[in-house]
């Protein structure tokens, strides 16, 4: 078996209609991307069925650690919280009955949402008795926050990429420091080791 590696950036997932891919006999393919910490991440999964088949869904992240797990996956939900800002992976690995068709695929839809989008304001409204207006105004407030929230990230990280990049440039000014004072050392030394023979030789007084 081979396994295959199909990335996917999540992020555009809740703009679309879900996705849709096929996965090959005895095939592996796996679904990556970076999600900010404390995120709720929803997904809906169809497989085709296919006789003699069996699929195993697992949802990782960068760890190791299993966040979703469900052996001959055909048809079902999966909601998770991120703990922290890393890579997170969608896999599914097929694996077939010997005699079975070694070049069959199947069919898989996968929809995946994650922040505001995965958030069920139906449930939110029947549970604190919303109108729809105010349904709408809760939906646009959390995703303003989410929007601050990217911002204050991406500015977080522009100061340590600042910070790093300062301390970068001065250890680099270290060391070219350090690389001048060895030249002229070197120079230095070889100049009077040079001196010193020709000296011996009475080639100079």
């Amino acid at each position: 078996m081979t396994p295959s590696l199909f990335l996917l950036p999540l992020l555009l997932l809740p703009f679309c209609d879900g996705l849709s891919f096929y996965l090959p006999a005895e095939g592996k393919k796996c679904l990556k991307d970076e999600i900010h910490r404390s995120v709720l991440v929803t997904g809906d999964y169809e497989l085709q069925e296919q006789e003699g088949w069996r699929t195993d869904l697992k949802v990782i992240d960068s760890s190791g650690h299993i966040l979703y797990s469900r052996e001959d996956a055909l048809k079902g939900k999966f909601a998770f919280t991120t703990d922290d800002y890393e890579t997170y992976e969608i896999c599914f690995e097929s694996q077939v009955q010997p005699g079975q068709l070694q070049l069959a695929e199947q069919l898989i839809t996968l929809d995946v949402k994650h922040g505001v989008e995965a958030r069920n304001y139906e449930d939110l409204a029947k549970a604190e008795k919303l109108k729809p207006l105010e349904v709408e105004l809760r939906r646009l407030e959390d995703l303003s926050e989410s929007v601050v929230n990217d911002f204050s990230y991406m500015k977080q990280r522009e100061e340590e990429m600042r910070d790093t990049n300062e301390s970068t440039s001065f250890r680099v000014l270290l060391f070219s420091l350090f690389s001048m004072l060895c030249l002229v050392t070197l120079a230095s030394w070889q100049v009077y080791y040079l001196h010193r023979f020709f000296k011996s030789k009475k080639l100079i007084e």
